[in-house]
């Protein structure tokens, strides 16, 4: 034991093989041995030890603490944070983490809340909820605190006026209504400047997906959605939903919307102010272009004696009579196509405040992709039973519909039955009426046909009313269909809308006519139980109707 002591040179030895082994590894920590007896002096260590044992000196530099950050016990519970991997702690950022840590404990419900958000923002989503628990059970409108302190209106930027009228007006109406929406026109005209934006990546850091739309100018834009309008309007409009610069072009490009309403797919050149076909759907014969031109010469005269005007063929602000070519049909055709559009054309400037999808939206229009129904429901009295004791008679409740749908040609199909839509609709087609003629096929589910009228329809004009106006008239429609034997029916009805945003889907009766082709005499039915007809959109129809 005293052998050590009194060896100096080994002692020596030890010394020097430490510091070699300092100065060929310096960045290793040795490790500190597992037992250390304790000895008061250096000089009382064994001295058998042999250099692999001997005991090692503390390093120079403190080791950095471990990775996982102190927590309370206030807030321990059963979650475990995802580990990161990007860089190594600093002894910098531990020892600002052992500051944050160190920090006071929240005692208000505000530093309850801003304690809360900072843990849910650090991904400690169980802390957070007893933070956020305990600060509304101190003060239930912490949030709004909350709110105002670190986000307050006066950090947001105010729309810069153009002139002192507008800010004193915008800064006045700020502190009045602080919080009142924008108009449609407004949030419409704030999309004006905007782009179409491409879609971003589906990865972060990754380069945007190619967007050729977003690069083309306007002009060929525009000639695209004039062909989006045409084909199908619907899709045209539904194009606001996919992005502000597309909504911006559809409300405000007039000249798509002129289109659409000049043209003959939906708009008003596809309309009728004069018959176009027979009853029966044959073309009009001599005898009726004859009569239909002799009731517009008639209807002409009476009007220009009673404005002064010197002509039958005056041309008035709100339309033009028109003196009928019956020996040049395509003459005819090529003139009721000038008069619809001089119409539309004074319309636009008189009634719709010259706005083109004003125009679309309310002016009256027959729509072909669907089908117009009446549903009609009465009671009525039974008869009483002399046999059985029963307080009163029966009652019976009443119900039937009737169906109109209108073709582009100026044929339409009327029919008046007790089958429901949904048995009926899917099946009023011109193939299906010739197949059931007199009963036969009956067997097909398309038998409700069997009962269905072949018929014409056409809008009102001017000359229908020599005394009233065409503005007057406007949205009115008469509609002839077959009757029994030697009848014929007529209906006159009107262009309404109902419902709150809906247009152009209500046919309000204005009067039901028989007339005898044999004696020419006309006789009224009653509409007691009638009710109007609503537009339903049938999809086996196509975009278009036929």
């Amino acid at each position: 034991m005293h052998s050590a002591e009194s060896n100096p040179d080994l002692e020596t030895f030890r010394e020097q093989w430490r510091a070699e082994v300092r100065a060929r590894h310096p960045e290793q920590t040795p490790a500190q041995p597992q037992h250390q007896p304790h000895r008061p002096h250096r000089h009382h260590q064994h001295a058998t030890a042999g250099p692999a044992t001997a005991p090692r000196t503390e390093p120079t530099s403190k080791p950095p603490p471990p990775t996982k950050k102190p927590v309370t016990k206030e807030y321990e519970e059963d979650y475990a944070p995802s580990k990161v991997f990007d860089d190594p702690v600093s002894p910098i950022q531990t020892a600002g983490d052992v500051a944050i840590s160190a920090k006071k404990e929240p005692v208000t419900a505000l530093e309850h809340y801003e304690k809360a958000v900072e843990r849910e923002q650090a991904g400690n989503h169980g802390d957070s909820l007893k933070l956020y628990r305990k600060a509304f059970r101190m003060d239930d409108e912490v949030d709004q605190v909350y709110k105002a302190k670190h986000f307050p209106r006066a950090k947001f930027p105010q729309k810069p006026a153009s002139k002192a009228g507008d800010a004193s007006k915008s800064t006045a109406l700020a502190t009045s209504k602080p919080d009142q929406p924008q108009s449609m026109k407004e949030l419409i005209a704030s999309f004006a400047g905007l782009t179409i934006e491409p879609v971003p990546p589906a990865i972060e850091g990754m380069p945007q997906p190619p967007c050729p739309m977003s690069a083309l100018p306007d002009e060929i834009l525009v000639h695209i959605l004039r062909d989006v309008a045409i084909a199908d309007v619907g899709d045209f409009v539904r194009l606001t939903q996919v992005c502000k610069r597309l909504a911006f072009l559809v409300v405000t490009e007039d000249r798509i919307w002129r289109r659409i309403c000049l043209g003959s797919e939906f708009g008003f050149g596809g309309m009728h102010y004069y018959w176009q076909r027979q009853i029966t759907w044959e073309a009009l014969a001599e005898e009726d272009l004859e009569r239909e031109a002799e009731e517009e010469a008639a209807a002409a005269a009476a009007f220009s004696q009673s404005s002064g005007a010197t002509s039958p063929e005056t041309e008035q602000e709100e339309g033009e009579f028109i003196v009928l070519d019956i020996f040049d049909i395509e003459k005819r055709a090529e003139k009721l196509a000038d008069e619809s559009t001089a119409n539309t054309l004074a319309f636009f400037n008189s009634l719709y405040s010259s706005s083109w999808q004003r125009m679309f939206r309310l002016r009256p229009r027959i729509r072909f992709n669907g089908c117009y129904i009446s549903t009609v429901n009465y009671v009525r009295s039974g008869m009483a039973n002399t046999n059985s004791i029963t307080w009163g008679s029966p009652i019976h409740v009443v119900t039937y519909y009737r169906y109109l749908r209108f073709f582009r040609d100026g044929t339409c199909i009327s029919l008046l039955t007790t089958a429901e839509p949904s048995d009926v609709v899917h099946h009023m087609t011109r193939e299906n009426i010739p197949l059931h003629t007199k009963g036969q096929n009956s067997h097909l589910p398309s038998h409700v046909m069997e009962s269905a009228l072949k018929g014409r329809w056409r809008l009102a004009r001017a000359g229908d009313n020599p005394g009233a106006s065409l503005s007057e008239v406007e949205g009115d429609l008469m509609v002839e269909t077959e009757g029994v034997s030697k009848y014929v029916y007529r209906l006159d009805l009107s262009l309404k809308s109902a419902g709150k945003g809906a247009r152009n889907n209500k046919l309000a009766w204005k009067g039901f006519y028989s007339w005898n082709r044999l004696t020419d005499d006309w006789a009224e039915f009653t509409l007691r139980n009638d009710k109007p007809f609503f537009f339903s959109r049938v999809k086996s129809y196509g975009v278009m109707g036929a």
